[in-house]
C-alpha cells in the first residue's frame, strides 16, 4: 500500500492490496487489478518476492536462511521441513531442501535466459530482462501472474499464442515446478531407470502424463472450430491442458470455451500438481489413490495398490477427506458468490475452483466482484495453499488418543 507501489495518486486500495498479496503468497494468480498497469516496478518486485516465497514455501525459506547463517537445524525443525516438502523421512532432509533450492534457482535462470530473446525483441533490453525474470519465476512457481497488461489489460499470454518458444518454455517451467522435488531427486539419482523410482514418483509421472495428454487431445478437437492452423492448434491445446496444473496462464480467451471444455478445466484445476511441488490443488496422488481404491472395490480386492505396492487404508481415508473438503469449499463458495453477485453459476464455479486450487485462471469475473466475494476468494486461496487439513488439524488439535473402538454395524453405500 506504499504510495510508490502503485501508479496514480495516493495508496493502493486496501482490498486490492490484500487480495494481490494473498494471491501472490499463495501462488494463485487471481487479480483484481492488472499487474502491469496498476503496480509500479517496486510493487511488481514485491509481488515477485511473495511468489518466490510462496513457491519455495515459508518453511523452506526459513530453513535456507538458517543454513546460510550457519546455525544448526534441530530435530523439530527437520520434522517441520519434512512436512513442508512432503519428504518420506527426516533423514537427509537438509540435503533434500538444499537440492530443492538449487533446482529452483537453476530452472528459473534457464527459463529466464530462454525467454530473453523474445521479450527483448518485444519490449527492449531493460524491460525484456525484467519480463523474462518475472515470468520465469511466476511460471515455475505455478503462480500465473503476468505483465502483459502493457499490451492489453488482463490478457495473460494471449498475445504470445503464436510464439512457440515462449509457449514451450512456460509449459516446461509449469511441468517441472508441478512434479515435486522428490520426483526430481528420483530422476537425478536414477536417470531414466523408471523401475528404480519411488512408488510415489511413478504415480506422479503416470498421472501427470494422463491428465496432460487426454485433455490436450480434447482441446485440439475443440479448437478445430476456431479456424486455427493445425500447428498452432497442437501447441495451443497442449498449453491449455498444462496450465490448469495451477499455473494460471492462458493463450486463448477462456470465456470462449464450450461447456465441456470449461468443466474439464475446472476438474484439472482441482486436481492440481503433485506433493512437495510449487503447485496447489488436491494433488495428482490424491486422485490416483481414490481411483485405485475404486478399482480395488470393483475387483473385490482388499487394498488399493500401485506398481506392486499396497496403499494403507489411512491414506485412502485421507484422500477421500481431501476430495470432500475441496469439493465442498469450491461448491459452497461458488453458490455464495453467485447469490451475492447475481452472476451465472458456471463463471463462479470456475473462479472458486481457481482460487481453492491456487491456479489463477479466470473468466474475467474476479475484477468485477464486490468486497464480500473478494474476501471469500481470499479465504479460499489461503486454505488452498496452506491446506485445509492443516487448518483443521491446527484448530481441532487433541493430544488425547482414544484407543477404544465403538461396536461395528453395517451400513449400505452405493
Amino acid at each position: 500500500m506504499l504510495p510508490f507501489a502503485s501508479r496514480g495518486e495516493g495508496c493502493a486500495d486496501f482490498e486490492d492490496a490484500l487480495f494481490t498479496a494473498t494471491s501472490a503468497a499463495c501462488v494463485t494468480g487471481l487479480i483484481t487489478q492488472d499487474t502491469a498497469t496498476y503496480w509500479t516496478g517496486f510493487g511488481q518486485a514485491v509481488i515477485l518476492i511473495l511468489i518466490q516465497t510462496g513457491g519455495f514455501g515459508v518453511v523452506t525459506v526459513a530453513s535456507a536462511m538458517t543454513m546460510i547463517a550457519g546455525r544448526k537445524i534441530g530435530l523439530m525443525q527437520r520434522s517441520t521441513m519434512q512436512d513442508s516438502i512432503s519428504a518420506p523421512q527426516v533423514g537427509g532432509i537438509v540435503r533434500l531442501t538444499s537440492f530443492a533450492i538449487k533446482i529452483t534457482l537453476a530452472v528459473e535462470l534457464a527459463g529466464c535466459l530462454l525467454m530473453l530473446p523474445s521479450f527483448i525483441r518485444e519490449f527492449g533490453i531493460g524491460k525484456g530482462i525484467w519480463y523474462s525474470v518475472f515470468h520465469s519465476v511466476s511460471a515455475f512457481c505455478n503462480a500465473g501472474f503476468d505483465l502483459m497488461g502493457v499490451k492489453q489489460r488482463f490478457s495473460s499470454l494471449t498475445l504470445f499464442a503464436d510464439d512457440i518458444l515462449i509457449n514451450i518454455v512456460i509449459m516446461l517451467l509449469i511441468i517441472i515446478g508441478g512434479l515435486g522435488f522428490l520426483t526430481w531427486e528420483d530422476i537425478k539419482t536414477h536417470k531414466f531407470k523408471f523401475k528404480k523410482y519411488r512408488m510415489q514418483s511413478k504415480v506422479i509421472l503416470s498421472v501427470s502424463l494422463i491428465i496432460t495428454v487426454f485433455p490436450a487431445v480434447y482441446y485440439f478437437f475443440e479448437f478445430a472450430d476456431w479456424d486455427m492452423p493445425a500447428g498452432k492448434r497442437i501447441i495451443t491445446a497442449l498449453f491449455q491442458a498444462v496450465t490448469p496444473r495451477t499455473a494460471g496462464f492462458n493463450t486463448v480467451d477462456l470465456s470462449l470455451l464450450n461447456g465441456g471444455g470449461t468443466i474439464i478445466m475446472i476438474v484439472l484445476m482441482l486436481i492440481g500438481g503433485s506433493p512437495g511441488s510449487t503447485a496447489g490443488g488436491m494433488k495428482t496422488t490424491t486422485i490416483a489413490v481414490l481411483f485405485s481404491a475404486a478399482v480395488s472395490v470393483f475387483r473385490k480386492e482388499r487394498s488399493a495398490k500401485f506398481f506392486g505396492r499396497r496403499i494403507s487404508d489411512d491414506t485412502v481415508k485421507t484422500a477421500a477427506a481431501v476430495l470432500l473438503m475441496y469439493v465442498t469449499i469450491f461448491l459452497t463458495g461458488a453458490v455464495m458468490i453467485s447469490s451475492i453477485e447475481n452472476v451465472p453459476i458456471r463463471s463462479c464455479l470456475f473462479e472458486t475452483s481457481s482460487a481453492i486450487a491456487t491456479v489463477g485462471l479466470s473468466l474475467g469475473l474476479t475484477p468485477t466482484l464486490g468486497t464480500v466475494s473478494h474476501i471469500l476468494l481470499i479465504i479460499m486461496m489461503f486454505l488452498g495453499r496452506v491446506g485445509g487439513l492443516t487448518v483443521i488439524y491446527a484448530a481441532l488439535s487433541n493430544n488425547h488418543v482414544n484407543v477404544s473402538r465403538l461396536p461395528e454395524e453395517k451400513i449400505t453405500v452405493g
